[in-house]
């Protein structure tokens, strides 16, 4: 990924009281809904900042959500867009999965890997209609990560038309539309519902943080600060133990 040089982690101090919040501006995060947010929002609370407002019920319809405490401003948007926020500006950090960030390949800086949202990308088919690749003149997959699936079928010498899905990904081998999907599998359980069996890994994934080039000097003190408040976190196992 043509991510630019990650900024070195900042150095883990063995202070056990948390430093206040840094003042000046707000700082800006993008944050997808669903499951990286509700672990982000516990990965937070850990390094001392509190972001619970955004899952107040008051705020559950809110795009927009201030949390004055931690001198942070939260935009709830599809995890897709976020890389899209952080790179153009509207955000200064953001939240978003190796999926995203790899299929995206924009312009941005990553950190920290924050250990959560853990999931893999993998290839699956039809259990009862197993592909043999050598005896298909016309494969097809069928994906959200048209990048990242030409990628694999490159690297792995296999010819192959890609089609992109929005959604409902499992589908695709049930109506003949595709032989085989890419898509991101946690436990396994909708693929073995919908009669599909994974077939290959193709990358672990979890969620990282990203910052735009720009908020990278702009904001440099902030996010350092909540670099090295999130790096004690991750680092004393929390995404091994607690976010499971």
């Amino acid at each position: 990924m043509a991510s630019g040089k990650p900024k070195k982690k900042p150095a883990v101090g063995k202070k056990t009281t948390t430093p206040a919040i840094p003042g000046g501006p707000a700082l800006v995060l993008a944050l997808p809904r669903g499951r990286i947010k509700d672990e982000a929002v516990e990965l937070f609370g850990k390094a001392g900042i509190d972001l619970s407002a955004v899952n107040d019920a008051k705020a559950s319809r809110l795009l927009i959500i201030d949390v004055p405490k931690a001198n942070m401003q939260v935009l709830i948007v599809r995890d897709h867009d976020v890389p899209v926020y952080v790179e153009h500006g509207a955000a200064h950090i953001g939240i978003a999965g190796r999926d995203v960030l790899e299929e995206q390949n924009r312009d941005l800086y990553e950190p920290l890997d924050l250990g959560i949202g853990r999931c893999r990308l993998a290839v699956a088919e039809a259990k009862d209609k197993p592909v043999i690749e050598g005896d298909h003149l016309h494969l097809r997959y069928a994906t959200k990560f048209p990048g990242l699936t030409k990628r694999f079928l490159r690297e792995r010498g296999i010819v192959a038309e890609v089609i992109k899905l929005y959604g409902s990904i499992e589908l695709a081998p049930l109506v003949g539309l595709a032989d085989r999907i890419v898509d991101l599998v946690s436990t396994g359980e909708t693929l073995k519902q919908n009669g599909l069996v994974e077939v290959e890994t193709i990358a672990e994934v979890s969620a990282r943080l990203c910052v735009g080039r720009a908020a990278s000097r702009l904001m440099s003190a902030r996010i350092d600060d909540l670099v090295a408040r999130l790096s004690r976190v991750v680092e004393a196992g929390y995404a091994d133990s607690g976010a499971q």
